[in-house]
């Protein structure tokens, strides 16, 4: 569970820190996951897929 504490009455700040904090956690991205059932050789192409775009975009950079 993800908690912010508000200080000096400043919620904007907590909400702000609150979201950070959430998406770092991977909530968001394993919700996405379980979303729809994907069959074991599907997931395992996308994930070959995705790899394969992460190192072009590293070869890229520098």
């Amino acid at each position: 569970m993800t908690k912010v504490v508000v200080q000096n009455g400043n919620v904007d700040l907590a909400i702000k820190k609150f979201k950070v904090k959430f998406a770092k956690s991977g909530v968001p991205s394993e919700i996405k996951k379980r979303k729809h059932y994907e069959k074991p050789g599907v997931r395992r192409r996308n994930e070959i897929k995705e790899g394969i775009k992460n190192s072009r975009k590293k070869n890229r950079r520098g």
